[in-house]
């Protein structure tokens, strides 16, 4: 007789014994590229050794730079034999002039109009100013032009800039598509394609439009892809579009955080805004990361009212108010940053030695990127994380899945911790007026076709349609000297 405590089999409607439907079986997770090539160990080297021409090694050295970094070491010499390569380093390690002195160093002779010889895809405006603006100068020692187009500038003098030729062209993905779809730029002739952060294209949503620009490159030209991860898309990036890679892993995502003192500081939410105010008025830079554009202006707007000077950086803003802002930054005329994740990977300026999460970031992802500001170039910096009493559960699981040992302190605004920790002092109260907004430049003088606005009386009524007729008489009576019959009036009489 069967056990009391056995379960008795289930049964379908007609009495019979159900079968059981087999489990499927665990599918073991697939090791990425860098997963398998593990972690390169590379010294830094002597440009000149790495088999540069000689007026670049002489470029280089006049701009103060003797000797690669180690990710530039590891890559160069593999690129300049034309392989493909997929590399991995934590930021500010120097991947710009990774891929960016092979595509300069194998150029033969000058693009034709409208038709680039190299290509650099980046996420980010700012990204792809600052990667324009490291090999502009080496490019002028070769006698090439490297050049960029981006969203929010005008398209047509790109058009025009393209039209002179360009070796180089660094570009976002939608503003490259809009020149391809519009005719004004050819990729039939792109030799050498490199991808910068490819995984942050992946998490804008870019991926489609890189997939179809790369259609559009000769399949037989070299790729050089970096990126920190090989989730998803970009794995499939890789496995479409390269060759043979050779691969080179100088850190893991969470290697960058080693450089940094983590600090988990727990406020409440009555202190944070004082708290906040007192660390922006530390001396040497500061970048604060908001979730929400609104919040960032709400912030830099708060933080001028007791005396620091601070700018919000987000991509709600005009492309030349986030260059201003940027270049304000800088110069240091504006000591604290403001910004969104869109500056994440978009800003790399060294001696930001502060970088404030007002906000813990849901992903671990988004933590090491904006933690990547500081400790640059092997320098040290500090990450700290405004932390209120609802928020400890989530940022220790985000820090777990981050590698980041945080150091957890809780403080009030005045507590010597906090200055010991972040450098806080206080502001000075004096309200800063806001910052000045460049006039822009009219349309026709940028070469953009703006649709003018309607002379008054012409706009669209309520009805629909326009009513020309009304400025027409007001126009004639005007010249004729007629009086003019009275507008009706709404208000009441």
């Amino acid at each position: 007789m069967p056990s009391s405590s056995a379960t008795p089999a289930r049964r379908n409607q007609s009495g019979r014994p159900r079968r059981r439907r087999p489990q499927a079986k665990a599918q073991p997770v697939k090791r990425s590229l860098f997963d398998e090539v593990g972690v390169t160990a590379v010294d830094p080297a002597p440009f000149a050794d790495l088999g540069l021409p000689n007026r670049l090694v002489r470029a280089l050295h006049d701009s103060g730079m003797q000797e690669a970094f180690p990710i530039q070491a590891a890559t160069i010499p593999d690129a300049l034999t034309g392989r493909d390569v997929l590399g991995r380093g934590q930021t500010g390690s120097g991947k710009t002039l990774a891929f960016g002195l092979p595509l300069l160093a194998l150029q033969t002779g000058n693009a034709r109009p409208m038709r680039p010889r190299g290509l650099v895809l980046v996420p980010t405006r700012e990204l792809a100013t600052q990667v324009t603006d490291s090999l502009k100068p080496l490019a002028k020692a070769l006698g090439l032009y490297v050049r960029e187009v981006v969203g929010g500038t005008s398209f047509n003098r790109q058009v025009d800039t393209l039209r002179r030729g360009v070796d180089v062209l660094v570009a976002t993905p939608g503003r490259l598509a809009d020149h391809v779809r519009q005719g004004t730029c050819d990729l039939s002739e792109v030799e050498r394609t490199a991808l910068d952060e490819a995984d942050q294209m992946a998490d804008m949503g870019f991926l489609p439009q890189v997939r179809e620009l790369l259609d559009m490159v000769p399949a037989d030209g070299q790729r050089l892809l970096f990126s920190a991860t090989l989730d998803g898309d970009v794995d499939k990036l890789v496995e479409r579009y390269m060759t043979d890679p050779v691969v080179h892993s100088l850190a893991p995502p969470s290697a960058s955080v080693d450089s940094m003192e983590h600090h988990q500081l727990l406020v409440s939410a009555t202190d944070k805004q004082d708290v906040l105010a007192r660390i922006a008025a530390r001396e040497g830079r500061t970048i604060m990361f908001v979730r929400t554009k609104h919040h960032a202006d709400r912030l830099a707007k708060k933080l001028r009212a007791v005396g620091v000077e601070a700018g919000a950086l987000h991509g709600g803003k005009a492309q030349n108010a986030r260059t201003r802002i940027l270049d304000e930054f800088k110069s240091a005329s504006t000591s604290t940053l403001v910004a969104t994740n869109v500056a994440a990977r978009g800003i790399h300026i060294d001696d930001v030695s502060l970088v404030v999460h007002v906000e813990p970031p849901a992903d671990p992802k988004d933590y090491l990127h904006r933690a990547g500001r500081t400790a640059r170039a092997g320098s040290s910096g500090t990450v700290v994380t405004l932390v209120t009493d609802d928020q400890k559960q989530a940022f220790r699981a985000m820090a777990n899945q981050a590698g980041v040992k945080a150091i957890t302190t809780e403080v009030r605004p005045q507590d010597a911790e906090l200055a010991r920790v972040t450098g806080a002092r206080e502001p000075s109260g004096t309200p800063l007026a806001a910052p000045q907004r460049q006039q822009q430049t009219p349309a026709k003088s940028r070469g953009e076709h703006r649709p003018q606005r309607a002379p008054r009386g012409t706009e669209p009524s309520r009805r629909g349609g326009s009513n020309p007729n009304r400025n027409r008489r007001g126009a004639s009576a005007a010249r004729t000297g007629a009086p003019q019959r009275p507008r009706r009036s709404n208000s009441p009489r």
